[in-house]
């Protein structure tokens, strides 16, 4: 049996259970064991695990809650920082943290338990627009686009995003509705996770398809259903800015 400390932290919803660990420690976690952990009903319960090493450099991995692996989260990244910064009893405000999608750097200012902060997110790049989207993007992680309709239910809603995602060989599927230049609303279906309340990648390319389509403008309040989050685009490099919130210690044993 092994015993794991982990923290819980939350980004507009978008939940994440944290283990922060030295450089050099034995790998421990397998697919299997993350999806143990992440399960609503039988584990902890999570939308990702995030895994933080800590020595000269900071690295991250990150599990979905299918146990599958992801390149990036821009709220889970947010919520890895703060983990960090509270494991190690940081006063820092700027942390750069290598992730499979390349080096990201984390800007936070916390009060103990909650603050807020943003993340370089890098290049938006841009795939070919498949019909029945406004676009599709990577942002890290791949994600397609599309205009929501609010007549349509949320079993059309998940055959579109099955649809999408096959085509794609998996993707996150955001359904936009823009509300003005400045403003839009999205729901997410994650890739390997589900219906999310939140999504900072997401987000990102949701801003940019809408920005590339003349729907906003480059300073956009993208509304998930667990939040409000915002993205600065300059050309085609992002910054997504959000809230962390501190939930739990967690203690996990797995047999």
């Amino acid at each position: 049996m092994a015993l794991r400390t982990l923290q819980k932290w939350h980004g507009a919803g978008n939940d994440f259970l944290v283990e922060v660990t030295e450089h050099g420690a034995a790998p421990w976690w397998t697919p299997e064991r993350a999806r143990a952990l992440l399960n609503r009903r039988t584990g902890v319960g999570a939308d990702g695990l995030l895994l933080a090493t800590v020595g000269s450099e900071v690295a991250m991995v990150l599990y979905n809650a299918d146990g599958s692996s992801a390149e990036m989260s821009g709220n889970g990244i947010r919520c890895l920082a703060a983990a960090v910064r509270h494991a190690t009893n940081g006063d820092w405000t700027s942390l750069d943290v290598h992730t499979d999608a390349g080096l990201r750097r984390v800007k936070l200012k916390m009060d103990e338990f909650s603050g807020y902060g943003s993340v370089a997110m890098g290049r938006v790049i841009f795939d070919d627009t498949l019909d029945g989207t406004l676009g599709v993007a990577n942002v890290g992680n791949p994600h397609a686009v599309v205009r929501d309709d609010e007549s349509w239910s949320t079993v059309d809603r998940e055959r579109i995003a099955a649809d999408l995602a096959h085509q794609l060989g998996g993707a996150n599927v955001e359904f936009v509705t823009p509300i003005s230049d400045s403003h839009v609303r999205i729901r997410v279906i994650e890739r390997g996770v589900g219906w999310t309340l939140a999504c900072g990648t997401g987000s990102v390319a949701t801003a940019a398809i809408c920005h590339r389509e003349g729907l906003t403008g480059a300073d956009v309040t993208v509304d998930n259903p667990g939040g409000a989050l915002k993205v600065t685009l300059n050309g085609d490099v992002a910054t997504l800015s959000g809230p962390v919130q501190f939930v739990a210690n967690v203690e996990w044993l797995e047999t």
